[in-house]
Protein backbone atom coordinates (compact mmCIF):
# COMPACT_ATOMS: atom_id res chain seq x y z
CA UNK A 1 0.00 0.00 0.00
CA UNK A 2 2.90 2.32 0.69
CA UNK A 3 4.26 1.82 -2.36
CA UNK A 4 1.45 2.58 -4.45
CA UNK A 5 0.65 5.70 -2.49
CA UNK A 6 3.90 6.42 -3.48
CA UNK A 7 3.88 5.76 -7.16
CA UNK A 8 0.58 8.20 -6.92
CA UNK A 9 2.26 10.75 -4.71
CA UNK A 10 5.08 10.87 -7.73
CA UNK A 11 2.54 13.67 -9.72
CA UNK A 12 2.01 15.99 -7.21
CA UNK A 13 4.54 15.95 -4.42
CA UNK A 14 5.10 19.12 -4.03
CA UNK A 15 4.16 20.59 -0.59
CA UNK A 16 4.59 17.19 0.71
CA UNK A 17 7.03 15.72 3.54
CA UNK A 18 7.75 12.12 4.47
CA UNK A 19 8.90 11.57 7.99
CA UNK A 20 10.37 7.44 8.59
CA UNK A 21 10.45 5.81 12.22
CA UNK A 22 12.92 3.67 12.42
CA UNK A 23 10.65 1.58 14.92
CA UNK A 24 12.80 -1.54 13.99
CA UNK A 25 15.17 -1.01 15.37
CA UNK A 26 13.89 -0.94 19.17
CA UNK A 27 14.83 -3.48 21.31
CA UNK A 28 12.00 -6.49 21.08
CA UNK A 29 10.38 -5.99 24.22
CA UNK A 30 10.05 -2.05 22.74
CA UNK A 31 8.43 -3.22 19.89
CA UNK A 32 5.07 -5.30 21.35
CA UNK A 33 2.01 -4.61 19.44
CA UNK A 34 0.42 -2.50 22.43
CA UNK A 35 3.74 0.07 21.93
CA UNK A 36 3.25 0.03 18.22
CA UNK A 37 -0.63 0.67 18.38
CA UNK A 38 0.01 3.68 20.45
CA UNK A 39 3.23 4.87 18.48
CA UNK A 40 0.14 4.97 15.39
CA UNK A 41 -2.30 6.37 17.84
CA UNK A 42 0.07 10.02 18.28
CA UNK A 43 -1.03 10.95 14.37
CA UNK A 44 -4.87 10.20 14.75
CA UNK A 45 -5.55 13.77 14.76
CA UNK A 46 -3.49 14.45 11.48
CA UNK A 47 -4.94 11.29 9.94
CA UNK A 48 -8.47 12.97 10.91
CA UNK A 49 -7.67 16.35 9.74
CA UNK A 50 -6.74 14.97 6.44
CA UNK A 51 -3.23 16.30 6.87
CA UNK A 52 -1.16 13.15 6.82
CA UNK A 53 -1.03 9.69 6.09
CA UNK A 54 0.32 6.65 8.33
CA UNK A 55 1.60 3.49 7.05
CA UNK A 56 2.48 0.69 10.06
CA UNK A 57 4.96 -1.76 8.37
CA UNK A 58 5.26 -5.63 9.62
CA UNK A 59 8.66 -4.64 10.20
CA UNK A 60 7.13 -2.03 13.18
CA UNK A 61 8.93 1.09 10.71
CA UNK A 62 6.24 3.55 10.51
CA UNK A 63 6.02 6.24 7.44
CA UNK A 64 4.14 8.95 7.77
CA UNK A 65 3.32 11.23 4.47
CA UNK A 66 1.96 15.00 5.22
CA UNK A 67 1.28 18.09 3.99
CA UNK A 68 4.48 20.88 4.68
CA UNK A 69 2.17 23.26 6.58
CA UNK A 70 1.09 20.54 8.75
CA UNK A 71 4.95 19.96 9.91
CA UNK A 72 5.18 21.18 13.68
CA UNK A 73 1.82 18.77 14.70
CA UNK A 74 3.96 15.97 12.99
CA UNK A 75 7.02 17.11 14.63
CA UNK A 76 4.99 16.88 18.16
CA UNK A 77 3.40 13.76 17.28
CA UNK A 78 7.35 12.31 16.77
CA UNK A 79 8.28 13.58 19.68
CA UNK A 80 6.14 11.89 22.00
CA UNK A 81 6.63 8.57 20.15
CA UNK A 82 10.27 9.23 21.34
CA UNK A 83 9.14 10.11 24.86
CA UNK A 84 7.71 6.25 24.52
CA UNK A 85 10.41 4.86 23.83
CA UNK A 86 12.93 7.02 25.50
CA UNK A 87 14.85 4.26 27.98
CA UNK A 88 15.37 2.30 24.34
CA UNK A 89 19.32 2.51 23.04
CA UNK A 90 17.97 3.95 19.60
CA UNK A 91 17.01 6.88 21.40
CA UNK A 92 19.60 7.27 24.66
CA UNK A 93 22.48 6.69 22.06
CA UNK A 94 21.35 8.25 19.21
CA UNK A 95 24.02 11.13 19.30
CA UNK A 96 26.76 8.81 19.31
CA UNK A 97 25.41 6.16 17.05
CA UNK A 98 24.72 5.88 12.90
CA UNK A 99 21.25 4.61 13.81
CA UNK A 100 18.52 6.87 13.82
CA UNK A 101 15.37 7.17 15.22
CA UNK A 102 13.77 8.97 12.62
CA UNK A 103 14.64 10.39 8.93
CA UNK A 104 13.14 13.59 7.55
CA UNK A 105 12.39 13.79 3.82
CA UNK A 106 11.30 16.43 1.25
CA UNK A 107 8.87 14.89 -1.16
CA UNK A 108 9.85 16.76 -3.69
CA UNK A 109 13.80 16.52 -3.39
CA UNK A 110 14.23 13.13 -1.88
CA UNK A 111 11.51 11.24 -3.48
CA UNK A 112 13.51 9.33 -5.46
CA UNK A 113 15.81 8.27 -2.79
CA UNK A 114 12.34 7.31 -0.65
CA UNK A 115 11.05 5.31 -3.43
CA UNK A 116 14.25 3.34 -3.57
CA UNK A 117 14.13 2.38 -0.06
CA UNK A 118 9.98 1.11 -0.05
CA UNK A 119 11.00 -0.73 -2.87
CA UNK A 120 13.99 -2.54 -1.57
CA UNK A 121 11.96 -3.20 1.14
CA UNK A 122 9.29 -4.49 -0.50
CA UNK A 123 11.51 -6.87 -2.43
CA UNK A 124 13.32 -8.33 0.66
CA UNK A 125 9.90 -8.59 2.17
CA UNK A 126 9.10 -10.88 -0.73
CA UNK A 127 12.29 -12.57 -0.45
CA UNK A 128 11.87 -13.28 3.60
CA UNK A 129 8.55 -14.74 2.28
CA UNK A 130 9.69 -16.83 -0.14
CA UNK A 131 12.43 -18.51 1.66
CA UNK A 132 10.02 -18.73 4.68
CA UNK A 133 7.18 -20.17 2.63
CA UNK A 134 10.53 -22.82 1.32
CA UNK A 135 11.72 -23.65 4.77
CA UNK A 136 7.90 -24.67 5.30
CA UNK A 137 7.18 -26.67 2.20
CA UNK A 138 10.52 -28.32 2.94
CA UNK A 139 9.79 -28.97 6.75
CA UNK A 140 6.29 -30.25 5.48
CA UNK A 141 8.04 -32.16 2.72
CA UNK A 142 10.43 -34.07 5.87
CA UNK A 143 7.97 -34.23 8.24
CA UNK A 144 5.85 -36.21 5.45
CA UNK A 145 8.62 -37.86 4.67
CA UNK A 146 9.22 -39.07 8.59
CA UNK A 147 5.73 -39.78 8.59
CA UNK A 148 6.03 -42.32 5.21
CA UNK A 149 9.27 -44.13 6.04
CA UNK A 150 11.46 -45.45 4.14
CA UNK A 151 9.44 -48.46 1.94
CA UNK A 152 10.27 -51.48 3.54
CA UNK A 153 11.71 -53.20 0.31
CA UNK A 154 13.85 -56.81 0.93
CA UNK A 155 16.87 -55.04 1.16
CA UNK A 156 15.53 -52.64 4.14
CA UNK A 157 13.90 -55.30 6.04
CA UNK A 158 17.33 -57.11 6.26
CA UNK A 159 19.02 -54.16 7.47
CA UNK A 160 16.47 -53.92 9.73
CA UNK A 161 16.70 -57.48 10.83
CA UNK A 162 19.86 -57.20 11.66
CA UNK A 163 19.52 -54.16 13.83
CA UNK A 164 16.61 -56.07 15.58
CA UNK A 165 19.54 -59.02 16.69
CA UNK A 166 21.54 -56.73 18.13
CA UNK A 167 19.01 -54.70 20.10
CA UNK A 168 17.59 -54.95 23.67
CA UNK A 169 13.75 -54.89 22.77
CA UNK A 170 12.64 -55.56 26.25
CA UNK A 171 12.13 -51.54 27.66
CA UNK A 172 10.07 -51.58 24.23
CA UNK A 173 7.58 -54.83 25.57
CA UNK A 174 4.46 -53.15 27.14
CA UNK A 175 1.76 -54.67 29.19
CA UNK A 176 -1.87 -54.20 28.81
CA UNK A 177 -4.64 -55.76 30.57
CA UNK A 178 -7.58 -57.83 30.00
CA UNK A 179 -10.62 -57.12 32.23
CA UNK A 180 -14.05 -58.36 33.12
CA UNK A 181 -15.66 -54.96 33.68
CA UNK A 182 -18.48 -54.41 35.82
CA UNK A 183 -21.40 -52.05 35.60
CA UNK A 184 -20.33 -49.77 38.01
CA UNK A 185 -17.13 -49.86 35.62
CA UNK A 186 -14.83 -51.18 38.33
CA UNK A 187 -12.03 -53.55 36.40
CA UNK A 188 -10.95 -57.22 37.57
CA UNK A 189 -7.95 -57.88 35.65
CA UNK A 190 -8.01 -61.68 34.21
CA UNK A 191 -5.09 -61.28 32.80
CA UNK A 192 -2.72 -59.17 30.72
CA UNK A 193 -1.18 -59.23 26.88
CA UNK A 194 2.56 -58.70 26.06
CA UNK A 195 3.65 -56.58 22.82
CA UNK A 196 6.27 -55.37 21.48
CA UNK A 197 5.31 -51.87 20.54
CA UNK A 198 5.72 -51.35 16.35
CA UNK A 199 5.30 -47.56 17.39
CA UNK A 200 7.79 -47.14 19.54
CA UNK A 201 10.34 -49.91 17.83
CA UNK A 202 10.46 -47.43 14.91
CA UNK A 203 10.47 -43.95 16.86
CA UNK A 204 13.61 -45.39 19.14
CA UNK A 205 15.56 -47.64 16.29
CA UNK A 206 13.95 -47.31 13.04
CA UNK A 207 12.36 -43.31 12.52
CA UNK A 208 12.83 -43.47 8.70
CA UNK A 209 11.58 -46.44 7.38
CA UNK A 210 7.80 -47.56 7.31
CA UNK A 211 7.73 -50.88 8.65
CA UNK A 212 4.25 -51.62 7.26
CA UNK A 213 4.45 -50.51 3.99
CA UNK A 214 4.57 -53.65 2.66
CA UNK A 215 2.09 -56.14 4.72
CA UNK A 216 3.90 -59.06 3.71
CA UNK A 217 7.19 -58.04 4.30
CA UNK A 218 5.78 -56.42 7.91
CA UNK A 219 4.62 -60.26 8.40
CA UNK A 220 7.93 -61.31 7.94
CA UNK A 221 9.28 -58.89 9.97
CA UNK A 222 6.91 -59.86 12.97
CA UNK A 223 8.50 -63.61 12.99
CA UNK A 224 12.01 -61.99 13.80
CA UNK A 225 9.71 -60.12 16.59
CA UNK A 226 8.28 -63.49 17.56
CA UNK A 227 11.56 -65.10 17.87
CA UNK A 228 12.87 -61.90 20.29
CA UNK A 229 9.95 -62.00 22.28
CA UNK A 230 10.49 -66.09 22.60
CA UNK A 231 13.83 -65.38 23.82
CA UNK A 232 12.98 -62.68 26.24
CA UNK A 233 9.97 -64.83 27.84
CA UNK A 234 12.75 -68.05 28.47
CA UNK A 235 14.81 -65.72 29.84
CA UNK A 236 12.84 -63.72 32.09
CA UNK A 237 15.08 -61.32 33.51
CA UNK A 238 13.79 -58.31 30.91
CA UNK A 239 10.07 -59.26 30.94
CA UNK A 240 7.66 -59.82 34.04
CA UNK A 241 5.61 -63.01 33.53
CA UNK A 242 3.69 -62.77 36.90
CA UNK A 243 0.16 -63.84 36.21
CA UNK A 244 -1.92 -64.99 33.17
CA UNK A 245 -0.56 -63.47 29.98
CA UNK A 246 -1.04 -63.67 26.08
CA UNK A 247 1.54 -62.53 22.93
CA UNK A 248 0.93 -62.21 19.55
CA UNK A 249 3.25 -64.28 17.14
CA UNK A 250 2.90 -66.06 14.01
CA UNK A 251 1.76 -70.07 12.89
CA UNK A 252 5.26 -69.96 11.40
CA UNK A 253 6.85 -69.03 14.69
CA UNK A 254 4.86 -71.85 16.75
CA UNK A 255 5.89 -74.39 14.52
CA UNK A 256 9.38 -73.38 14.69
CA UNK A 257 12.43 -74.79 16.66
CA UNK A 258 12.61 -72.10 18.72
CA UNK A 259 9.18 -71.99 19.96
CA UNK A 260 9.97 -75.66 20.98
CA UNK A 261 12.72 -74.42 22.73
CA UNK A 262 11.03 -71.97 24.28
CA UNK A 263 8.36 -74.82 25.53
CA UNK A 264 11.56 -76.62 26.54
CA UNK A 265 11.62 -73.78 29.31
CA UNK A 266 8.43 -73.59 30.47
CA UNK A 267 6.77 -75.77 33.45
CA UNK A 268 3.56 -77.70 32.50
CA UNK A 269 1.77 -75.40 34.77
CA UNK A 270 3.20 -71.96 33.83
CA UNK A 271 1.61 -72.95 29.72
CA UNK A 272 -1.61 -73.37 31.13
CA UNK A 273 -1.64 -69.48 32.22
CA UNK A 274 -0.12 -68.91 28.22
CA UNK A 275 -2.86 -67.61 25.91
CA UNK A 276 -0.80 -67.65 21.73
CA UNK A 277 -2.78 -65.16 19.85
CA UNK A 278 -2.89 -65.76 16.32
CA UNK A 279 -4.04 -63.22 13.42
CA UNK A 280 -6.95 -64.38 11.03
CA UNK A 281 -4.77 -63.21 8.19
CA UNK A 282 -2.28 -65.85 9.21
CA UNK A 283 -4.61 -68.44 9.93
CA UNK A 284 -6.11 -68.32 6.42
CA UNK A 285 -2.44 -67.83 4.44
CA UNK A 286 -2.20 -72.00 5.84
CA UNK A 287 -5.43 -73.54 7.20
CA UNK A 288 -3.54 -76.67 7.35
CA UNK A 289 -0.56 -75.17 9.23
CA UNK A 290 -2.57 -73.92 11.65
CA UNK A 291 -5.11 -76.46 12.75
CA UNK A 292 -1.26 -78.70 12.92
CA UNK A 293 -0.21 -75.33 15.27
CA UNK A 294 -3.10 -75.19 17.19
CA UNK A 295 -3.44 -78.52 18.18
CA UNK A 296 0.17 -78.75 19.44
CA UNK A 297 0.40 -76.36 21.79
CA UNK A 298 -3.31 -76.86 22.97
CA UNK A 299 -2.01 -80.03 23.34
CA UNK A 300 0.64 -79.01 25.50
CA UNK A 301 -2.19 -76.97 27.40
CA UNK A 302 -1.60 -73.29 26.25
CA UNK A 303 -4.89 -71.75 24.87
CA UNK A 304 -5.33 -70.18 21.74
CA UNK A 305 -6.97 -66.53 20.57
CA UNK A 306 -8.20 -65.70 17.39
CA UNK A 307 -7.34 -62.05 16.73
CA UNK A 308 -8.45 -59.10 14.92
CA UNK A 309 -12.04 -59.93 14.10
CA UNK A 310 -13.95 -56.81 12.64
CA UNK A 311 -17.62 -55.74 12.39
CA UNK A 312 -17.06 -57.04 9.11
CA UNK A 313 -15.85 -60.60 9.87
CA UNK A 314 -17.59 -61.30 13.19
CA UNK A 315 -20.43 -62.90 11.26
CA UNK A 316 -18.59 -64.79 9.14
CA UNK A 317 -15.41 -66.16 11.19
CA UNK A 318 -16.66 -69.03 13.58
CA UNK A 319 -14.17 -69.44 16.34
CA UNK A 320 -15.47 -72.83 17.44
CA UNK A 321 -14.85 -74.25 14.03
CA UNK A 322 -11.54 -72.90 14.19
CA UNK A 323 -10.75 -74.39 17.57
CA UNK A 324 -9.52 -71.55 19.44
CA UNK A 325 -10.70 -70.92 22.73
CA UNK A 326 -11.24 -67.10 22.49
CA UNK A 327 -11.52 -64.87 19.93
CA UNK A 328 -10.80 -60.46 19.86
CA UNK A 329 -13.26 -58.15 18.22
CA UNK A 330 -12.13 -55.13 17.52
CA UNK A 331 -13.75 -52.09 18.44
CA UNK A 332 -14.98 -49.38 16.28
CA UNK A 333 -18.61 -47.08 16.02
CA UNK A 334 -19.73 -49.16 13.52
CA UNK A 335 -20.60 -51.89 15.49
CA UNK A 336 -22.97 -49.64 16.82
CA UNK A 337 -24.53 -48.41 13.81
CA UNK A 338 -24.33 -52.53 12.37
CA UNK A 339 -28.18 -52.91 12.94
CA UNK A 340 -30.35 -55.24 15.00
CA UNK A 341 -29.17 -58.50 12.86
CA UNK A 342 -25.19 -57.98 13.19
CA UNK A 343 -26.25 -57.05 17.33
CA UNK A 344 -28.25 -60.48 17.46
CA UNK A 345 -24.96 -62.58 15.60
CA UNK A 346 -22.91 -60.97 18.51
CA UNK A 347 -25.24 -62.06 21.04
CA UNK A 348 -25.72 -65.35 19.57
CA UNK A 349 -21.91 -65.68 19.22
CA UNK A 350 -21.71 -64.43 22.85
CA UNK A 351 -24.20 -66.30 24.15
CA UNK A 352 -23.50 -69.65 22.63
CA UNK A 353 -19.78 -69.79 23.40
CA UNK A 354 -19.85 -68.09 27.08
CA UNK A 355 -19.30 -64.09 28.08
CA UNK A 356 -15.68 -65.14 28.72
CA UNK A 357 -14.96 -66.26 25.24
CA UNK A 358 -15.07 -62.67 23.24
CA UNK A 359 -13.25 -59.92 24.26
CA UNK A 360 -13.61 -56.54 22.90
CA UNK A 361 -10.47 -54.75 22.23
CA UNK A 362 -9.21 -51.32 21.20
CA UNK A 363 -11.65 -50.03 23.35
CA UNK A 364 -11.00 -46.39 23.86
CA UNK A 365 -14.15 -44.52 25.26
CA UNK A 366 -17.09 -45.71 27.52
CA UNK A 367 -19.69 -46.25 24.36
CA UNK A 368 -17.19 -49.06 23.89
CA UNK A 369 -17.59 -51.16 26.92
CA UNK A 370 -21.56 -49.88 27.26
CA UNK A 371 -21.89 -51.94 23.88
CA UNK A 372 -19.68 -54.85 24.40
CA UNK A 373 -21.74 -55.19 27.97
CA UNK A 374 -25.33 -54.36 26.27
CA UNK A 375 -24.10 -57.80 24.10
CA UNK A 376 -23.14 -59.66 26.63
CA UNK A 377 -19.34 -59.54 26.92
CA UNK A 378 -17.44 -59.23 30.13
CA UNK A 379 -14.23 -58.97 28.81
CA UNK A 380 -12.72 -55.62 27.23
CA UNK A 381 -8.97 -54.46 26.70
CA UNK A 382 -7.87 -51.07 25.55
CA UNK A 383 -6.99 -47.60 26.95
CA UNK A 384 -10.05 -46.63 28.18
CA UNK A 385 -9.67 -50.35 30.41
CA UNK A 386 -6.43 -48.96 30.94
CA UNK A 387 -7.70 -45.57 32.60
CA UNK A 388 -10.46 -47.36 34.50
CA UNK A 389 -7.66 -49.65 36.20
CA UNK A 390 -5.41 -46.79 37.11
CA UNK A 391 -8.52 -44.77 38.91
CA UNK A 392 -9.62 -47.76 40.41
CA UNK A 393 -6.17 -47.99 41.53
CA UNK A 394 -6.20 -44.91 42.70
CA UNK A 395 -9.71 -45.21 44.24
CA UNK A 396 -8.08 -48.36 46.67
CA UNK A 397 -4.84 -46.32 47.69
CA UNK A 398 -7.46 -43.73 48.99
CA UNK A 399 -9.15 -46.44 50.81
CA UNK A 400 -6.08 -47.89 52.26
CA UNK A 401 -5.05 -44.09 53.20
CA UNK A 402 -8.13 -43.35 54.79
CA UNK A 403 -8.12 -46.70 57.08
CA UNK A 404 -4.56 -46.27 57.75
CA UNK A 405 -5.45 -42.77 59.13
CA UNK A 406 -8.58 -43.93 61.16
CA UNK A 407 -6.52 -46.39 62.52
CA UNK A 408 -3.76 -43.95 63.65
CA UNK A 409 -6.12 -41.94 65.22
CA UNK A 410 -7.49 -44.96 67.23
CA UNK A 411 -3.90 -45.96 68.39
CA UNK A 412 -3.44 -42.40 69.44
CA UNK A 413 -6.44 -42.16 71.49
CA UNK A 414 -5.66 -45.50 73.61
CA UNK A 415 -2.63 -44.33 73.90
CA UNK A 416 -4.03 -41.13 75.74
CA UNK A 417 -6.49 -43.19 77.48
CA UNK A 418 -3.92 -45.47 78.81
CA UNK A 419 -1.60 -42.80 79.79
CA UNK A 420 -5.12 -40.79 82.00
CA UNK A 421 -5.34 -43.74 83.72
CA UNK A 422 -1.86 -44.17 84.85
Amino acid sequence: MLLDYLRRLETHRDGRKIVHLHLSLLRPGNRREQHLRTAAGSFENLIAAMDAQVFALKSADMFIIYKDTAQPHVETAVQQVRYLFDDDPLIAEEDNSEQKFASWHDAGDDFDAVLETVQNMVSADKKRKTEVRSRMDSRAALKAKQEQGEPLTPRVLARVETALSRADLSNLVRRQFICRVDSSMVPEQMFSELFISIKDLRETMLPDVNLVANRWLFQHLTTTLDLRMLSMLTKTDGVSLSGDISFNINVATVLSPEFQNFDNNITAGRRGAMIIELQKEDIFCDLNSYVFAREFVQEKGYKVCLDGLTVETIGIIDRERLGADIAKLIWHTDLVDGGEELHAKIRNIVKRGGPDRLILCRCDNRESIDFGRSMGINMFQGRYVENLIAEDGRRREMLRLKRRIEQDSDDAAMGEGSYADE
